[in-house]
Order: structure tokens, then sequence, then C-alpha cells
């Protein structure tokens, strides 16, 4: 049916949560049955300072039309530098991204509090919203 055109329209994102703090929210935005891309897939990190560039940029190239960073932000059980490291890591990956001729609106960071499911959720929708209208100005 027309839901399942819909469903394959959607923008593939990848999305690194951590196991201690964001993945408790994107659990709870599922038991509230909060609406999000169903073509959004989650990999856990212990933090979210710990992903590689390499791991960002194999999955763009893989086909997923971004990658959302779901940070500790402050709550970060291993060290108050998570928020800052993580931004670095996002600046250094947005460089090698544009040098690939990939935009870096593809790749995104927000910090998700443990009971932050419905600000997950509103990212998630604005970036699959923001990431189809990239697709489609590539396309025309």
């Amino acid at each position: 049916g027309i839901e399942m055109i819909n469903q394959q329209n959607q923008p593939r994102i990848l999305i690194f949560s951590t196991e201690k703090i964001s993945d408790p929210a994107i659990d709870l935005a599922g038991l509230l049955k909060m609406h999000y891309s169903p073509r959004a897939f989650n990999i856990p990190v212990p933090c979210s300072s710990s992903i590689k560039p390499a791991w960002i940029l194999h999955a763009l190239e893989k086909g997923f039309d971004g990658v959302f960073i779901a940070a500790d932000g402050t709550d970060c059980p291993y060290g108050e530098q998570c928020t800052a490291n993580t931004g670095n890591l996002v600046s250094r990956t947005h460089e090698l991204m544009k040098k690939k001729g990939m935009a870096a609106s593809r790749l995104k960071m927000a910090a998700i509090c443990s009971v932050c499911s419905e600000a997950f959720v509103k990212h998630i929708q604005t970036f699959s919203k923001d990431l189809s209208e990239l697709r489609n100005q590539v396309t025309v």
C-alpha cells in the first residue's frame, strides 16, 4: 500500500546512541509509541566521544542518508569532556565529508538525556525532513 511506498521514501538514518544516557530515551520513545522514521537504525556505544569518523563515513558511503549522534551531554559517566570531544569529532568528520563532496548537514549531533524521548523524536523527525529535502535537491 501507500504506507509502504512512503516508508521506502523515508531517509535511512543511522543513530549512534549511548547505552546509559540516550538509549533509555529512545526505548521510552518506543514504549510511548512516539512516531519517527521506521528507517532509523540504532547502534549503542558506551560514550558518544568514542565514535570514529570512519564509522560515520562508512555508513554514509554504504547508503545511509544521514547519521545522528545522540550524545551524552554533561550526563556522561565517562567524563565531563564528552560533549566537547564529541563536538570535535563531528567537526573533524564534517571536514572529511566536505573533502568527499558530501553535505555536512548529513551528520547531526544533539545531547539527549535519559528521559528526553520527545526531544529525541523531534530531532529525528526534523533530521528526516531535512534529509528528504537534501535528497530532492540532489536528484533534481
